[in-house]
């Protein structure tokens, strides 16, 4: 607590000293004390200038020694090369703290370094808290305190420090325009005293603060950092640059400190529940959801909109963040028509279409028809809607987005503002910054019973063993997968084949046959094979209501030593077939290192397909591995390309795992589906 009773002079200053103070409007001398004097400061002003008996009405004082009483506060904004000397001059005074906006320090080269050594020695001695240097000030409008510039009056809840006082002013610039304002807003230039650790604690106790919003490019004190980040109770959003390691050198140039590995601040920020923003847009918006909406009780949304367009965007985003989109129950499915249009869309969306432009009050029907089923009424305003300020609650759980709307639009943003209402300009930023809240909340489980991967609708799965015979054919060496009935055939063909063997489900609604337990290894004997018949029979009992069994498959195990790729064919129903390739076997939805090309496709093509998947370099020889037969993989490539042209009633077409050796290639599974 004595660490932030000694900010309170910068934060909460009774007067202010403006040293530096300037006559000619534009210079920030000038601006800033003109920013102080406009915005209300109710303390005393005293301008040190030598040369000058009045600015802005003011009294003007030759030094800092000169004025009547000890300021509080002094704002510095003269040359760096005597900023030292004029502190040791504030501290004889009395004074308990400075903000110095002077540039030309440590960012400068040598001779700012040494400018800043100097200053720095002169804060050990006297004990003064100093923000800075080359910074843009401190603007705290609850307390009428604007030593900063652009002039910000307005009274928010979100406290924001910047290591950059161009990405602070672009911040307040939005807050601005948005008629949200701040509870505070810190440029933390060099920070040769006060850092991002103090500040924070200092707005985590604040009345007036309910989220803190940071940019960083680098922290100065991990461990006081660290515990800032533990006691933090409220929300901290932070925009962390210097991601990249070039970014990183930058930020170092630009903070002269280092920035960090960023898998480092990706932990810490999860361990602390840092909401981390990945842009300046996001940072905004973030901030904005966490300070002016409630939270939500759960991931329910209904989205209401006038735009079919707009909302699909809404659905795809609230899919990417785990928020749940379901239609409404029948009952007040049929209750929503009976109130509705009848060519309005019911759903999930409910699109009201141009109906809104007129008939506004549209969307507060639904909303309050819905408003028991669902946590969250997104509410989109697509088109020129008048009156859309009046169909919104301030406080309830809504998200509003309003985006395509000309001048009415900006008329009825201003009425959402005046009124504490956010409003985000796309479905996609509105969508992102609602699952803030859920951020660190573990995603829902997958309703259990069903099979997790079936086949989907409209496609049928062609029986294993004629798929298998058909890659065959099309010149791509495939496990052949006879069907057994009983385990005793099961027995004789594995002894066929040779042991060991692998034995899998065979059913039309199962594509993935290990997610239900469908799928044995490497058996060795005859008791193996009968053991695991039964069990992939008692597995199927548990689906049985979903699934049709027509026995089990069993195939030769390949030999050891292939990398696990994965090589199919989709086809799309306006483009026609497209190749997908990339690392295979039971991880592939998991890792997504897939790459695709549009068929036909010349070798050039499809080289370059299998140099842009991640784990490229797995084939051409990693870490004491061989390298793989690259172009017995570009041969498969053309072979499944013929075939999937050569078969246009083929839907999909999945080799996975398709091991790929030093010598060779083998498909262990294949799965093609037809339509229907």
């Amino acid at each position: 607590m004595d660490i932030l009773a000694s900010l309170t002079p910068i934060f909460k200053p009774g007067s202010v000293a403006v040293i530096g103070a300037s006559t000619a409007p534009g210079k920030l001398g000038h601006d800033i004390l003109a920013n102080l004097k406009n915005g209300g400061f109710p303390g005393a002003l005293y301008p040190i200038n030598p040369k000058a008996d009045e600015i802005l009405g003011l009294k003007v004082y030759k030094s800092i020694g000169d004025t009547p009483a000890v300021p509080d506060l002094a704002v510095v904004v003269i040359p760096a090369r005597i900023v030292a000397a004029t502190l040791e001059q504030c501290a004889a005074k009395g004074v308990k703290a400075a903000i110095v906006i002077t540039g030309g320090f440590a960012e400068a080269g040598p001779d700012g370094e040494r400018l800043q050594d100097e200053l720095a020695q002169v804060i050990r001695q006297t004990g003064m808290r100093v923000i800075g240097p080359n910074c843009q000030g401190v603007n705290m409008p609850h307390e009428l305190m604007c030593a900063s510039w652009p002039l910000i009056t307005t009274r928010g809840r979100i406290a924001f420090a910047s290591q950059s006082g161009t990405v602070g002013a672009a911040f307040l610039d939005m807050a601005a325009a948005e008629h949200l304002g701040v509870s505070g807003f810190v440029s933390l230039g060099n920070r040769v005293d006060v850092d991002e650790a103090e500040v924070l604690m200092y707005f985590n106790q604040d009345p007036h603060t309910q989220v803190i919003a940071l940019y960083l490019e680098g922290v100065k004190r991990a461990s006081y950092f660290l515990d800032a980040l533990r006691e933090a109770e409220k929300p901290v959003v932070i925009l962390k640059a210097g991601r990249t390691l070039q970014g990183s050198r930058a930020a170092e140039s630009h903070t002269k400190s280092m920035a960090g590995t960023d898998a480092i601040y990706e932990a810490l920020f999860r361990k602390y529940r840092v909401h981390r923003a990945d842009t300046l847009e996001e940072l905004f918006d973030f901030a904005k959801a966490l300070a002016y909406l409630p939270k939500p009780k759960g991931r329910k949304l209904m989205i209401s909109t006038s735009s079919g367009g707009a909302a699909i965007l809404a659905i795809d985003e609230a899919e990417k963040h785990g928020l749940l989109v379901p239609e409404p129950n029948p009952i007040l499915k049929e209750r929503l028509r009976e109130m509705l249009p009848a060519h309005c869309a019911v759903g999930n969306p409910v699109d009201l279409t141009g109906d809104a432009i007129s008939a506004p009050d549209l969307y507060k029907q639904v909303m309050d028809k819905t408003r028991e089923e669902y946590d969250t009424q997104v509410v989109i305003f697509g088109d020129p809607i008048p009156g859309a300020s009046q169909q919104v609650t301030p406080g309830a759980s809504e998200l509003v987005v309003y985006l395509g709307g000309a001048e009415v639009e900006r008329e009825e943003r201003r009425k959402f503002y005046e009124a504490g209402i956010p409003v985000y300009p796309t479905p996609e930023r509105g969508i992102a910054a609602l699952a803030q809240f859920f951020r660190f909340d573990p995603r829902p489980a997958p309703a259990p019973g069903r099979p997790p991967v079936a086949v989907p609708e409209g496609l049928q799965l062609v029986p294993p063993p004629e798929a298998a015979a058909m890659i065959s054919k099309a010149g791509i060496p495939a496990a052949a997968a006879p069907l057994a009935l009983e385990p005793e055939q099961a027995v004789e063909l594995a002894r066929g084949f040779g042991y060991p063997v692998a034995m899998k489900i065979a059913s039309p609604q199962l594509a993935h046959k290990s997610d239900m337990g469908g799928v044995y290894l490497g058996l060795e004997n005859d008791e193996e094979v009968r053991q695991a018949y039964q069990e992939i029979i008692e597995a199927t009992r548990l689906y049985e209501h979903w699934v049709t069994v027509h026995g089990v498959s069993i195939s030769p195990m390949a030999k050891p030593g292939g990398l696990e790729v994965i090589l199919g064919v989709i086809t799309d129903p306006q483009y026609g077939p497209t190749l997908m390739f990339g690392l295979g076997g039971v991880n592939t939805e998991i890792y997504k290192d897939v790459a695709f090309c549009i068929l036909p496709a010349e070798d050039a093509e499809l080289e370059d397909l299998m140099t842009r998947i991640k784990g490229y370099r797995l084939l051409t020889g990693y870490r004491g591995q061989p390298p793989r037969d690259t172009k017995a993989l570009l041969a498969a490539m053309k072979a499944l390309a013929i075939f999937a042209g050569k078969h246009p009633e083929l839907d999909q077409i999945e080799l996975n795992p398709l091991l790929l050796y030093e010598k060779g290639l083998f498909a262990v599974d294949v799965r093609i589906f037809a339509r229907g």
